[in-house]
């Protein structure tokens, strides 16, 4: 790499090569005069005595600023050892991926660590370590709660196969009167069909009628009921676990507590889908150039793929994989909202447009976008054009006469001779 051609930023750095069981660490010393870098390395294992070793290592190098390039988990014990002792950056391989043929892992290390020193990496975003933690418990949170719609599948399959079509009549055949009919039916008892219709809420739309006929000649197979039974104790577990975990997640975010409830006066926005989304964006906007930034990681933007003045394809990426499919769940909550319809107008005046889909992406990216002033601004939601949609100024109607009619017709370029030509005969008219 020619050096006079880049600025030295940093003129001892480090690059980390993290693998799954070893640690390639390439230490680069600019010289002050020529620029000229001469490098150390060393390979580590992975295990925590070693990992301790890097670290000291690298202090008794004098070397404070280290980038790591890695994949997977691999690199969070190395981060969480060496961040509370230098400035630490990730990056994503794509962006430091050296030429095939003359690559090695000593070689990945330095070439590592020479891109750094001129600061042309990209930082991966890694949030601090208490947001660290948040955003460990929701996305846990998230993975649970797949886990129990997994089991209310199965559950419901072994409804059908026993006869058992209550899923046609009740709006959640997982509510109050379905688990108590439910509950009955698998406690072996001789079936009582006054028993059973007390089960059933005054509250259901249905009547007991259409309900008792959704059970009548059921049949629950002794493996369908051991099915049964053990998928419907593990949905309480996961229950109680997605219960236990969202009190753990507010008890640590007390100190965001204005942050999640300024997040949530947007509208389609509870105070556990704000803890979410600050979970994965942080509460300090400065990490981010702007927002739209911010609404490109969190994979809201079209995606610029041109090459000889072609563009080829335009969607939007895959990032985001836990931010955008929440913020998507709020935006079609907030679209559907009567109280606060700022959305619901927008998303309707774009879905003519440019169909439902990307009117919906849209909405998402307007929320996205409007968090990110709120948190930088401390400032509660209120758009600068909530007023004018909410409540649209009326439109005067246009009365014709004659002189805005010449005038049109001058603005679209007609000949003098005509408009003077219409002018007299409307004047004939007239008179």
């Amino acid at each position: 790499m020619d050096t006079q051609q880049f600025e030295v930023i940093r003129p001892k750095c480090a690059g980390l090569d993290v693998h799954k069981k070893s640690v390639v660490a390439a230490v680069c010393t600019s010289d002050p005069v020529t620029l000229t870098a001469s490098y150390k390395t060393k390979v580590f294992n992975t295990t925590n005595s070693d990992i301790s070793a890097l670290r000291d290592w690298l202090l008794a190098q004098d070397c404070r600023d280290v980038c790591m390039e890695s994949t997977g988990k691999y690199w969070i014990p190395i981060f969480n050892i060496l961040e509370p002792h230098m400035h630490v950056i990730l990056t994503h391989p794509k962006y430091v991926k050296a030429i095939k043929g003359k690559k090695t892992d000593k070689r990945d290390a330095k070439w590592i660590a020479n891109l750094f020193r001129f600061d042309i990496v990209k930082a991966s975003f890694i949030p601090p370590a208490d947001i660290r933690a948040l955003r460990e418990l929701s996305r846990y949170r998230l993975k649970l709660s797949y886990m129990r719609t997994a089991e209310k599948n199965r559950y419901q399959n072994s409804m059908t196969i026993s006869r058992i079509r209550i899923d046609c009549v009740l709006t959640d055949p997982f509510g109050l009167s379905a688990t108590r009919i439910m509950d009955y039916l698998l406690s072996g008892e001789p079936f009582d069909e006054e028993k059973c219709r007390s089960l059933i809420d005054r509250r259901v739309k249905a009547s007991k009628d259409e309900v008792m006929d959704t059970i009548h000649g059921y049949h629950i197979l002794e493996e369908q009921k051991f099915k049964m039974t053990h998928a419907k104790a593990h949905m309480d577990f996961i229950n109680k676990s997605i219960d236990e975990i969202e009190a753990e997640l507010f008890l640590r975010s007390r100190q965001y507590d204005v942050q999640v409830k300024r997040i949530a006066t947007v509208t389609g926005i509870t105070e556990l889908s704000a803890l979410f989304i600050l979970s994965e964006i942080g509460a300090d906007m400065s990490v981010f150039e702007s927002d739209r930034h911010l609404c490109s990681r969190a994979g809201l933007t079209p995606a610029n793929n041109e090459s000889a003045n072609k563009k080829k394809s335009t969607r939007c990426s895959k990032a985001g994989q836990y931010l955008k499919p929440l913020l998507i769940q709020c935006a079609l909550a907030a679209v559907k909202s009567k109280k606060e319809p700022y959305f619901a107008i927008k998303y309707q005046r774009l879905s003519k447009r440019r169909g439902k889909k990307k009117a919906i992406i849209a909405i998402a990216r307007m929320m996205l976008t409007s968090i990110y002033h709120m948190l930088s601004d401390n400032e509660d939601f209120h758009p600068d054009d909530y007023e004018a949609t909410i409540n649209p100024p009326k439109q005067k109607p246009v009365v014709l006469t004659l002189d805005n009619t010449l005038q049109f017709l001058r603005e679209q370029g007609a000949d003098p001779e005509t408009l003077k030509l219409i002018q007299q005969q409307c004047v004939a008219q007239v008179g």
